[in-house]
């Protein structure tokens, strides 16, 4: 089911999500969404974000070959990781990419974004890891 509705800035930046979207997608007040930019596509992106959540930023400089994000994601799956968004690209092909994720810890046995890249850190395919909660401006 896909919805448009046009909405108009302000001039503050602000708009209004209108009702029929914020139903569909059970928005209340006070909840959290994450904003996702895309510069080349000239898109935005809305993710409600549950009250709950504990989100992390993870950023990974991992190999660049096949299998490399299904080996990521699974791992985070075994650990009850929640992806919220997910974004890779090639650094030098066939050598190294890069990996920024922003994950939900709430389910998840790891509460500390220090254990989730210690534990990615292990992981075959990864050169580095860091991860940090993300704050709510």
């Amino acid at each position: 089911m896909k919805i448009e509705e046009l909405v108009k800035v302000d001039s503050k930046g602000r708009v209004t999500i209108p009702l029929a979207v914020r139903e569909v997608l059970d928005i209340r007040e006070g909840m959290y969404l994450l904003v996702v930019a895309d510069k080349d596509k000239k898109e935005l992106r809305l993710l409600p974000i549950p009250v709950a959540a504990k989100l992390v930023r993870i950023r990974l400089v991992v190999e660049d070959r096949p299998g490399v994000l299904a080996e990521l994601t699974r791992f985070l799956a075994q650990h009850n990781i929640d992806i919220v968004s997910t974004r890779c690209t090639v650094l030098k092909r066939e050598e190294l990419g890069e990996c920024e994720m922003i994950v939900d810890l709430a389910k998840s046995e790891w509460t500390e974004p220090g254990t989730v890249a210690d534990e990615m850190k292990k992981l075959e395919p990864v050169k580095n890891v860091e991860a940090s909660y993300m704050s709510v401006e």
